[in-house]
Formats: structure tokens, sequence, C-alpha cells
């Protein structure tokens, strides 16, 4: 609590300050009207009801998903710093950019980021359609939460990123080099993870993409999918995917194939995401999603989504969905007992910028 105190206290202090300076204007001493020109502020918040059913127990609750906030600074023309802390868990990035080139052709990324793997990770939550924001396949493969082998990560880790983009952001490429380990820890193996990813938008509105990673994991706790594997164990971790996004007037759509290979255990599955406008500011929302944890022994789960969500104000929304699991953990072990659920969740952001 005291933790959480001392932040919220130095946040409020970090936006008096921000808003001190933003009100100075061109009154102020140069220095500071100049530092106020350079940053931006974002947050977000994300809670809501949740109602579970299963043939053990019914569960349901009011709850807190996230609230994030980010301020990021364009330090040059070259140079850039993000800073995101989420209060309701830990500091989530933290990296520092610097463009070579003229154009966005290249440029470097230090620091903790969100890795590059998957059509979907390096999304905001605050764009996904699903109130369980990514499929199943993305959150296991790329470290948001249910792999126990590598723990509750959001799909981020420490290292450096090389990305860019040509022909007038029609192709864009990313290469990471990743500790492997995820966020705010040092790498338990000697092994780096390398990821890369690769875009391409042959048309309006469309865009083909395919990711692919190579490293070793270590093991910080058994998994019920991957019994092979030992508590501290360094592992092969390999994935790959390929997937679409589509953006229209009409629909928007997006879906992806997505393997992975821990160890000798290979997982894979496909999902297919989706939103249609019915009247100003409000969609219909439905997903098929498909993840076999381990193709060896049929840890195979199907998820269902049908919903609506009503944008009420620019990126503010609130959203209710209905969300089918045929399969999922229980006591340590997977079982095949299905859920029902129904899910809503109000979502308020901001976005500042000093006007120019």
């Amino acid at each position: 609590m005291r933790k959480k105190s001392f932040m919220l206290r130095t946040l409020a202090a970090g936006l008096a300050v921000f808003s001190s300076v933003a009100a100075m204007g061109q009154s102020g001493p140069d220095w500071l009207q100049d530092v106020s020109d350079r940053i931006q502020l974002h947050g977000y918040a994300q809670g809501g009801f949740n109602y579970t059913h299963t043939d053990a127990a019914d569960v349901n609750t009011f709850e807190v998903k996230r609230i994030l906030f980010w301020a990021n600074a364009q330090i040059t023309d070259r140079v850039s710093f993000l800073f995101m802390h989420d209060f309701n868990s830990v500091v989530q990035e933290y990296y520092m950019d610097y463009r070579f080139s003229n154009n966005k052709a290249l440029t470097v990324r230090l620091g903790q980021f969100k890795n590059g793997l998957s059509y979907e990770n390096p999304l905001s939550p605050t764009a996904m359609e699903a109130i369980d924001v990514y499929s199943e396949g993305v959150t296991y493969l790329t470290g948001c939460g249910s792999d126990p082998l590598i723990g509750v990560q959001y799909g981020r880790d420490l290292g450096m990123a090389v990305f860019g983009e040509t022909d007038n952001g029609k192709l864009r490429y990313e290469v990471d080099i990743m500790n492997g380990q995820a966020i705010n820890k040092k790498d338990n193996n000697p092994e780096k993870d390398f990821i890369g990813r690769l875009e391409y938008r042959p048309a309006k509105g469309l865009n083909l993409v395919a990711t692919g990673q190579i490293g070793r994991g270590h093991a910080i706790k058994v998994s019920p999918y991957v019994p092979d594997i030992a508590l501290g164990e360094n592992y092969k971790r390999n994935r790959w995917t390929v997937g679409f996004d589509y953006k229209s007037t009409v629909f928007n759509v997006h879906g992806e194939y997505l393997e992975g290979k821990d160890k000798n255990t290979t997982s894979r599955g496909a999902y297919v995401t989706g939103s249609v406008p019915v009247a100003k500011g409000v969609d219909l929302v439905g997903s098929y999603d498909y993840f076999n944890f381990n193709t060896d022994l049929d840890y195979d789960q199907h998820k269902a989504i049908a919903g609506i969500q009503w944008w009420f104000f620019k990126k503010n929304r609130f959203q209710v969905q209905y969300v089918y699991k045929s399969a999922g953990v229980a006591g340590g072990q997977f079982v095949k007992n299905a859920s029902h659920a129904i899910m809503a969740q109000m979502q308020v952001r901001f976005d500042w910028a000093k006007k120019k």
C-alpha cells in the first residue's frame, strides 16, 4: 500500500509539473517551453464485472484489470524515450529509440518493450475487440500470462530491437534480440532469444504479418501442458505465426495461425476476430479461437466470443460479451471442463500533448 501510495503521489506531482509547464506558454523560460513541447502524456483504465459458470462453481466479481500511465518524450528529431507503468501491476516498459536514417527505414530500440511475436501482441488492449484481450495462442506463446514455464510477463522482455519501414509504409520489418526471461529480470541462461517480424500491405486496409522466434526458456514453474520440463530447466522455446488484418468502413477482421515448440512438445492454434458497425459508435463483436496446448496429449481448447461495444467518446467505450471455453486448468491440471462467462467492461483513456 505504501509503495502504491508513493507512486500515486509521484504521478500526481509529475502531472502538476507538466501542467504548470504547459500553462506558462510563451511567457516561461525557453527551456521550459522546449520541454513542454516535446512531452506527451497518456493513460487508460479498464475495469468491470465478470460472471463465470462452470460445473465446479460459479464466480462473480467486480475487478480492475489495468491502470496504465505512460509518458514519451521526443528529445531530438532522432531520439525519443518512453516510460510506462501499470498501477495495477508493475513497470511495463521503458526504452529509448534512435532513428539512424533520415526517413523511417532504420531505428534502434533499447530497453524493455513488447516483443514482435504474433500480430496481436504489439497491439494495445484499448484497440482489441475482446475484453479478455488476446487470443489463447497469443497469450500462451508470447508470455502474456497462461504459460506457467515463463509466468505472467505481459508479452514484454528486455533487449534490443531494430525496425523500420520502406515503400511508403507498405513493407515493415523488425528484429528483436531479447533476454527471453521477460520483464524486470536478468537472463537466467546464457542464450538470447531472436524474434523476427515482417509486415506487408499489398492493398488499402490489408496487412499481412509473419513472425518467428528462436530461443531458450528457463522454467520458473512446472507446467501441466509440458510435463517433461523440470523446474529451473533451460529448454528449447521456438515459435512462428502467420496472420492478416483487414480494416474497412463495412467491417474489421484479423486472424492468425500460430505454432510453438517447448522442448519436445508442439502447440498450435488459430483464431479469427472481427467487428461490424451497426450504428454510430456501436459495433457487434465476434471471435472464434482454437488452441491445442500439447498436440501429443490433445490438450485442445475452443473459445467463442459474441458481444457489443459502444464507443461513447473517442477511445472510451463500454463492452458486454459472452465467452464460451470448452476446457481449462483446474487444480493445476488441464481438464475438459466447459465454462460460460458474461463480461462487462468500461474503458477510459486520455492522450495529452501541448497544442502548438
